[in-house]
């Protein structure tokens, strides 16, 4: 088969679409014959070296796939051959052909075409983990989402809504903040030229929001701490913003505040399955149903890789970049 091989660690350019080995799926895993992956932000850490993949996965990147399964490993028995899918991977998915742990293969919701069902795995597996089952975000809540036009923050929009909680986004543009609007925020902030803790307590009459899905990291920590509500959580999923802060722990305590960090890359096999099961269980009839749709700004094809890269770190797009084979 062909895949995007990191030839080294660098610029796009280092990205190198060649021929590998087939994979073979061993025992609990499936075959997937890749229709389209999706460009997320890990997977231009692991180009230029930072974000190597966990032990056993594939040297190339790609964190999520759509495709249709062409073989079985031994044991597996919840697929068939031929059924198309969706999956959450360690890696792998810029290439024609990946092997997965058969419980992190989701079918595709319905309404959702096979290429676009790309650019939801990662993005659903997230956004629930952390303000679902992490965060516990529930109706009548604030989530401030940062990043609010990225895959992550056009997915968390759309979940928070669902649940009934009133959203507030940043972003950097009035474009960005227009497609964040359309898809039911309540609250814009253009990071540029507003303070976001200014700007959300005065929008939640002084209290601060009850969950905040950063992706910034180290340099956002104090003011995040600083615009979170009495028992608010705060969920740390990225590190655009560097990866060390200091942490006020008096205002922290005072606010009876949390700080959670996480990551789903490097979670056990175990962990993984059952966010997809969830995300399957209590993500997917919403889609069904129109409330939640995935968001794609292009779709280039795979061997373009090194193209997406520049677009996704350029941060012009609105959703996903999908890659096509």
């Amino acid at each position: 088969m062909q895949a995007i091989v990191i030839v080294k660690p660098g610029d796009p350019e280092v990205l190198t679409w060649t021929q590998v080995p087939d994979p073979v799926p061993a025992a609990g895993e499936v075959l997937i014959k890749v229709a389209a992956s999706a460009v997320n932000r890990a997977d231009l850490l692991q180009r230029q070296g930072f974000y190597p993949p966990p032990a056993g996965a594939p040297p190339y990147p790609g964190l999520e796939c759509s495709g249709t399964i062409i073989a079985l490993g031994a044991g597996v028995t919840d697929w068939s051959i031929g059924d198309q899918c969706c999956a959450l991977l360690s890696g792998g998915g810029y290439a024609e052909q990946v092997a997965i742990p058969a419980n992190q293969v989701m079918p595709i919701p319905a309404g959702v075409d096979l290429i676009s069902a790309a650019g939801l795995p990662e993005v659903a597996c997230t956004v629930w983990s952390n303000i679902v089952l992490s965060a516990r975000l529930h109706d009548g809540e604030t989530l401030l989402i940062h990043g609010g036009a990225s895959g992550i923050g056009t997915f968390a929009i759309q979940a928070a809504k669902a649940l009934g909680a009133r959203v507030a986004v940043t972003a950097g543009s009035e474009r960005k903040l227009d497609a964040c609007r359309e898809l039911g925020a309540d609250i814009t902030i253009n990071y540029r030229d507003a303070d976001f803790v200014a700007a959300v307590r005065a929008a939640t009459d002084g209290q601060g929001a009850d969950v905040i899905l950063d992706n910034m990291g180290g340099s956002y920590l104090a003011r995040n701490v600083e615009a979170l509500a009495l028992g608010g959580r705060l969920v740390v999923i990225g590190m655009q913003g560097g990866v060390r802060a200091e942490l006020d722990l008096g205002q922290l305590m005072a606010s009876r505040a949390s700080v959670t960090a996480t990551s789903l890359r490097a979670r056990p096999n175990s962990e993984k399955a059952a966010i997809c099961a969830a995300v399957v269980a209590d993500v997917w009839p919403l889609i069904a149903a129109g409330q939640i749709k995935p968001i794609v700004d292009r779709v280039l094809p795979m061997p373009q890789a090194a193209e997406a890269h520049r677009l996704v770190a350029a941060s012009e797009h609105i959703g996903k970049v999908l890659l096509a084979t």
